[in-house]
């Protein structure tokens, strides 16, 4: 999530779609062991210098990428995904039996898993786990509503009924919100379990100062042997895209999370530097609050959408590193449909919905953009340029990123810059989270509201059959787009820029990153 991931609640792109270029930069593909070419090295404190801060440590209600890809070091799940983004596999769980009927799931919890502070892990706080996700009134229980029940009858066994067959069961409970927590939180409220979270993952607390740094050390309990390498990881709150790559070339951080379009091509050639380009399933829209005029209006949504050039975004804000996005599912998700086009650059079909509308000689509006975020910048100078002709006065509005992010949840704005990964590999997360109103984040945080189309997911959810799967998720493809409740943008890969002493790092197509393979070299 994850959503808001301009910095955002997690499948690869297809080779035709992306030139993804592992490792590049100038020390060519990524490397695998140190200058002396031996394995890994224990020790070492990382400085992840990140765009935005966490939000909050609550991984049952969070919404935002920064907050979801760090407590994912701390709590971890009965399964996870795969390291192509396409399935998952056992974590927490080594195994599991399924009944006849496919309502009934029983789970095998892996044995000797402990949390950071060495008591072991049982099925109790399995179902204690699963239970506080299902209850949480905003956030991510839509995806646990097959659920009718959680059972614990044994410390190594999990039972979790169904109210009906659930196609997307085990990958919707390798989310981060049905992460494993202490029974009862350990005694705490819930209120005070989040300011200092406990988990089995390889990292556990340090510390959090709001708006500066978030550091996690290693879990001496952690259940893989050896791991994790570091000793430590430290997030800071670095939301300027030049001051990120000035701490990255001086040695004052290890990893530049996003790297702005513009300077990849430099870094690639960047003495002590690896640029990445890691396959991703992310997506960028513009997003319309229908609860605000005149964007209840449908014309209005369609006129803008066809008035953006996605294929010149491409050029200026990628640098070439994408392609123009034609549906709400990135190219890689299942069942994601090539055939729906969406709704592409046509001036003359904009002009024409807009005389349809109820403002057909424009509007003034606004669009919120992270401060220090040069490609928003960017995208928001171009959008007030192709929105004139239509008479349409863009105002761009850089705040803070963290009130951004508030405001877009909280549907404090008219137009907002936002993307969206995978967080399960599955479309069932995220075309619920999209289009369904009721599901927590009020369809993308837009108030979009198609019966029709809310229908069809969920009756996507029930079916096991691919092909009927298939034919609805097509429908809610096209129907969202042709609802233009946002403007879909681009496919892009996700950058990432580290000094040539790290090594292991890696990033799923889903945003996971799994740091306890991470260690750095003397040099």
């Amino acid at each position: 999530m994850t959503y808001h991931r301009f910095t955002t609640a997690k499948t690869v792109l297809a080779a035709c779609a992306l030139v993804v270029l592992a490792g590049c930069g100038s020390g060519g593909s990524a490397p695998s062991g140190g200058a002396s070419g031996a394995g890994p090295v224990r020790g070492g404190n990382l400085i992840f210098a990140a765009v935005q801060d966490a939000q909050s440590m609550n991984n049952t209600t969070v919404f935002d990428n920064n907050s979801i890809w760090i407590f994912e070091q701390i709590f971890q799940t009965l399964y996870t995904v795969t390291d192509n983004g396409k399935g998952v596999k056992p974590w927490l769980a080594t195994s599991y039996t399924i009944s006849p009927d496919k309502k009934t799931y029983t789970f095998t919890l892996r044995k000797g898993v402990r949390f950071s502070t060495g008591r072991l892990m049982t099925s109790a706080d399995v179902k204690f786990s699963i239970d506080q996700a299902r209850k949480a009134t905003q956030g991510w229980a839509f995806l646990d509503t097959a659920i009718a029940s959680v059972d614990d009858p044994a410390p190594d066994t999990v039972v979790i009924h169904l109210k009906y067959p659930w196609a997307p069961l085990l990958a919707d409970l390798s989310i981060f919100a049905n992460g494993v927590v202490p029974a009862n939180y350990g005694g705490q409220t819930e209120a005070q379990f989040y300011q200092h979270p406990v988990g089995t993952g390889p990292f556990m607390w340090d510390y959090w100062h709001k708006g500066q740094a978030l550091k996690l050390v290693r879990n001496p309990y952690y259940w893989q042997k050896g791991l994790p390498y570091l000793n430590s990881i430290t997030w800071t709150d670095v939301p300027n895209d030049n001051t990120r790559e000035l701490q990255l070339k001086g040695g004052q951080a290890q990893i530049d999370q996003f790297p702005a379009w513009s300077t990849v091509g430099s870094l690639k050639t960047t003495p002590g530097v690896h640029m990445y380009l890691f396959p991703s399933t992310q997506t960028n829209y513009l997003a319309f609050n229908e609860l605000r005029r005149p964007f209840q209006d449908v014309h209005v949504r369609r006129a803008i959408s066809l008035a953006i050039n996605r294929a010149a975004l491409v050029k200026a804000v990628l640098f070439g590193n994408g392609k123009p996005a034609n549906s709400l599912f990135p190219p890689q998700v299942p069942f994601y449909d090539p055939g729906t086009p969406g709704l592409q650059y046509n001036l003359a079909a904009a002009r024409a919905e807009m005389a349809k509308s109820s403002v057909p000689h424009g509007f003034t509006t606004s669009i919120l953009v992270p401060a220090g975020n040069s490609d928003y910048v960017t995208i928001a100078t171009i959008l007030q340029s192709e929105l004139r002709p239509l008479g349409i006065k863009l105002n761009i509005v850089q705040l803070d990123p963290n009130t951004v992010n508030n405001d877009e949840q909280t549907l404090k704005y008219d137009m907002v810059l936002t993307l969206w990964t995978m967080d399960i590999p599955d479309p069932d997360e995220l075309a619920t989270f999209a289009v369904d109103p009721k599901s927590g984040a009020r369809s993308f945080f837009t108030a979009y509201d198609n019966p029709a189309v809310v229908k069809d997911t969920h009756l996507a959810e029930t079916t096991t059959d691919p092909a009927v799967r298939q034919r609805l998720y097509n429908f809610v493809q096209t129907q969202s787009a042709n609802d233009a409740f946002m403007a879909f943008l681009y496919y892009s890969p996700y950058p990432y820029a580290t000094t040539t002493n790290v090594h292991g790092f890696f990033v799923t197509p889903l945003g996971n990153m799994h740091m306890e393979n991470v260690w750095l070299s003397k040099s």
